[in-house]
């Protein structure tokens, strides 16, 4: 031990604290070279540098995982939408007829509905004359005459009868003096039909039949005789 070492000790063994007094240890003098010192800071520097570039690494290596999963997840996401769309498209093509098919259906649906706007069942129309004609007459000749969906009908044969949508001529006979009357109120009495009208009725003979009365006339076919069978059918009840 040097002689200094020893002196301060006995300073120190000497002299007891005081309460607030300042004590003073051993003095240090760091005798490490600038160049040591410098160097063992730059190592600590070193070792810092590394684990923060390992830092960094780690926190690119952990990005690009989740960078690389999001891709892997939008490529399948769009996998599966690219496959929908196939698929649909497909489909689509099974049915590129059906616009063409509806549209084809409805320009005949119209056709006919216009076609047959003006029909009239004329058979029920002929066994309702048949079944009001007086007894002992009967029908020789019957002919009907109608508007058409191009044409207008045809004018009425006399000033007093209204409009109407067709006519039914009618040549019959009668084995006794004909009851105009009632046969005119028997025409007159069909749904659909009206003002009916006697052209004519005079005596004719015939070498089968003999003498009758031949008697000619006309009854108006009203807008109400149309059968309206080709039109749509009317949705607006619901389908009642």
């Amino acid at each position: 031990m040097s002689a200094l070492t020893e002196k301060s000790r006995k300073i120190t063994l000497s002299k007891p604290k005081q309460p607030g007094a300042i004590s003073y240890g051993l003095p240090q003098v760091n005798l490490l070279p600038p160049e040591v010192r410098s160097a063992r800071g730059l190592r600590s520097i070193k070792r810092w540098l590394v684990v923060a570039i390992l830092a960094t690494l780690a926190l690119c290596a952990l990005l690009y995982a989740v960078n690389v999963a999001a891709a892997r997840g939008a490529d399948d996401d769009l996998a599966t939408a690219q496959n929908e769309t196939s698929r649909l498209t497909l489909e689509q093509a099974k049915y590129a007829e059906l616009p063409l098919v509806q549209a084809q259906l409805t320009l005949m649906e119209t056709t006919r509905t216009t076609s047959m706007s003006t029909d009239v069942l004329w058979k029920s129309y002929l066994d309702a004359i048949t079944a009001v004609l007086p007894e002992g007459v009967s029908l020789d000749v019957v002919s009907m005459t109608g508007a058409t969906p191009m044409t207008a009908a045809e004018p009425a044969a006399n000033s007093l009868t209204q409009s109407s949508v067709g006519s039914i001529i009618i040549s019959a006979r009668s084995l006794t003096v004909p009851d105009t009357a009632a046969l005119i109120k028997g025409l007159n009495s069909i749904p659909g039909l009206g003002d009916a009208w006697l052209t004519s009725a005079a005596v004719a003979a015939d070498p089968d039949h003999g003498v009758y009365y031949k008697v000619d006339g006309s009854v108006q076919v009203q807008p109400s005789a149309y059968s309206h069978r080709f039109e749509p059918a009317d949705d607006s009840d619901g389908g009642k």
